[in-house]
């Protein structure tokens, strides 16, 4: 199944605005972004997805393919399914333009996970090892069958562990203490995170393209739009997400303090 991966970059972020122009290292981020997307084996090329002339040129000057589209779309998706609209690829794979670290080897994964003709979406899943990313609403969370199909994404803490989320902690208070403070209780220190068997979303996709076709038709959900999540829309309209485990980990850029903090991480490792 030939593939392709499409990146979409905008130019305004109400956070960061530029922010796939900002250096890492002295490159910009989408360059990295795309240069880490052209080493998948199984994608068959790469190409960037913008509504800025700033960057469409900025791409071009490193080598890298680009587009214009719109710049009334509302998400990514939107913005990548104009792209697939025009192109002869079996797979659409989404990866972000602000994930400096993507590593080509999740890009291979998500193609692969189609290869379950049951599968109409590929996406992945990291187990949470970091309890502070349990009740952080902007760590999402996923659940799946046994099978691996998506059942809901959620920014609260799902499955919902009731004998270690217990009433009465937040009854006296120590979990709505830890929502805020990002600090633990002593039960929850106590229990191991990896008991907890719990998953947070990687946002990589692969989209068979009729697929990504037509969802880019439906209008918003309305647990999507009370979620604030996009793929929650794929499931209310009967598309199946198979979701497999990955251990790479992300970072995503969506402040500056966020490309420091990124930054500083490579510094260390190098």
């Amino acid at each position: 199944m030939p593939a392709i991966v499409v990146i979409p970059a905008r130019y305004a972020s109400t956070r960061f605005p530029g922010k796939p122009l900002a250096l890492l290292r002295g490159v910009p981020v989408i360059q990295h972004v795309f240069q880490n997307s052209l080493k998948s084996h199984l994608a068959e090329d790469v190409v960037v997805a913008t509504d800025s002339e700033t960057i469409f040129e900025k791409v071009l000057s490193f080598g890298g393919k680009a587009v214009i589209t719109s710049a009334d779309h509302v998400s990514g998706t939107d913005r990548i399914a104009e792209v697939a609209a025009g192109l002869d690829y079996d797979i659409i794979v989404n990866v972000q333009g602000d994930e400096p670290l993507v590593n080509p080897a999740m890009i291979d994964d998500v193609i692969s996970i189609l290869e379950d003709s049951r599968a109409s979406i590929g996406t992945l899943a990291k187990k949470i090892v970091d309890r502070r990313e349990i009740f952080d609403p902007n760590v999402v969370k996923v659940v799946f069958d046994a099978r691996g199909f998506a059942l809901y994404f959620s920014r609260a803490p799902i499955p919902y562990h009731r004998d270690v989320f217990s009433r009465e902690a937040w009854k006296n208070g120590r979990i709505p203490s830890l929502v805020k403070n990002q600090s633990f209780s002593a039960e929850l220190q106590s229990f191991r995170t990896s008991e907890l068997s719990m998953f947070k979303h990687v946002g990589i996709y692969s989209y068979r393209r009729d697929v990504l076709l037509a969802l880019a038709k439906c209008a918003p959900s309305r647990i999507e739009t009370i979620e604030r999540l996009e793929q929650i829309r794929a499931l209310e309209n009967d598309f199946r997400i198979k979701v497999n485990e990955t251990f790479f980990e992300t970072s995503g850029v969506d402040t500056p303090e966020d490309l420091e903090r990124i930054e500083k991480c490579l510094n260390s490792s190098s």
